[in-house]
């Protein structure tokens, strides 16, 4: 088995450098640290558990969690999970911190900013899709803070690891599911959250790709954005089928399914007229619209295991200094229809 002493010799450095950088305690150039890691991965060191448990107790960890604000009931189980993981990593001595935000980018900056104030070693964050979130969690690795993404991804950033789902496999699945529902033929109204967070565009991309290829009789008639708000998405989706009543199918690809459902049954034009829908998630609201027949199906992603994952790869890196061994921790895809809700 390797030792801190054989990578040390390898790497040119001392063992306190090797040390510093596999438990992640203080700075170290980012070259050298990278350096020891390829040497200690190519090695397979695997540092002492027992000493993993003593050191962070030691170190007395604390993480940041940044997520969407409340008022989305899908973050309500990923907070959950986050409870129920903190919990658990207190014994060792590890505080995780956590902060619910608008999904704006000045708001998470300003997040962030509060976290750091309170000298936190790792984040998890669930990011807007800006440069300006990207630039922040670069700076933070290059310090030596750890970044993990959970339920959407940002491009161009440093960010170690994302859990969540396959957004782009489960826009195709929602095509999928609503080519079945539809017969291939259709005229579709899409309600989505922000164009500005990655996994809201990854699943209408995906969806648009399965239905060109797969049911070239499905059609895209507009699509709208209700910011994850089941006020807005009650105005926007009346609004909507006001302007398109030839809409007969609806994608919801992020949260307001409730106020957008909503919409959809106060029109008294559509009584007579059956409209098919795909959701995403297994919040109350959208399991009783299941229940009911109003929605066709819904996809749902593993909140809970998107609160706790996030959590166990940051404590790792920071304990041991190992990489997780995925970069991309995709949730499965389950599907619940009336008779599984």
């Amino acid at each position: 088995m390797a030792t801190i002493k054989e990578i040390a010799d390898l790497a040119g450095v001392s063992r306190g450098t090797v040390d510093r950088v596999l438990n992640n305690r203080g700075s170290v150039n980012p070259v050298t640290a990278e350096k020891i890691r390829e040497i200690a991965n190519t090695l397979h060191y695997k540092p002492n558990k027992a000493g993993i448990a003593l050191a962070a107790q030691k170190k007395k960890l604390k993480i940041g969690v940044v997520l969407f604000g409340e008022g989305n009931p899908f973050f309500d189980e990923v907070v959950r999970g986050v409870h129920k993981r903190a919990e658990e990593l207190s014994g060792y001595n590890c505080t995780v911190l956590l902060k619910q935000v608008s999904d704006n980018v000045q708001a998470q900056l300003d997040a962030i900013d509060s976290l750091l104030k309170k000298d936190i070693h790792g984040l998890a964050i669930s990011p807007y899709n800006a440069p300006e979130i990207a630039d922040c969690i670069n700076r933070l690795y290059d310090k030596g803070i750890p970044v993990v993404t959970l339920n959407t991804d940002i491009e161009n950033s440093k960010r170690i690891a994302y859990v969540g789902s396959n957004y782009y496999l489960s826009g195709q699945t929602a095509g999928g599911l609503m080519g079945l529902v539809t017969g291939g033929t259709a005229k579709v109204g899409i309600i989505s959250g922000s164009p500005k967070i990655l996994c809201h565009t990854e699943r209408i991309a995906g969806f648009k790709d399965c239905i060109t290829k797969q049911y070239p009789g499905i059609e895209i008639i507009d699509t709208i954005h209700n910011q994850d708000d089941e006020h807005i998405s009650y105005r926007v989706t009346k609004a909507l089928l006001a302007d398109h009543p030839e809409i007969n199918a609806l994608y919801f690809a992020a949260a307001g399914v409730f106020g957008g459902c909503k919409a959809l049954l106060a029109d008294s034009s559509r009584k007579e007229k059956p409209c098919r829908i795909i959701t995403y998630d297994n919040v109350p609201s959208t399991r009783e619209l299941v229940k009911q027949g109003i929605i066709s199906a819904t996809i749902c992603q593993q909140p809970l295991l998107q609160g706790t994952k996030p959590l166990d790869i940051l404590f790792s890196y920071l304990t041991s200094g190992e990489l997780p061994k995925r970069e991309y921790n995709y949730v499965a895809a389950d599907i619940r229809i009336r008779e599984n809700i």
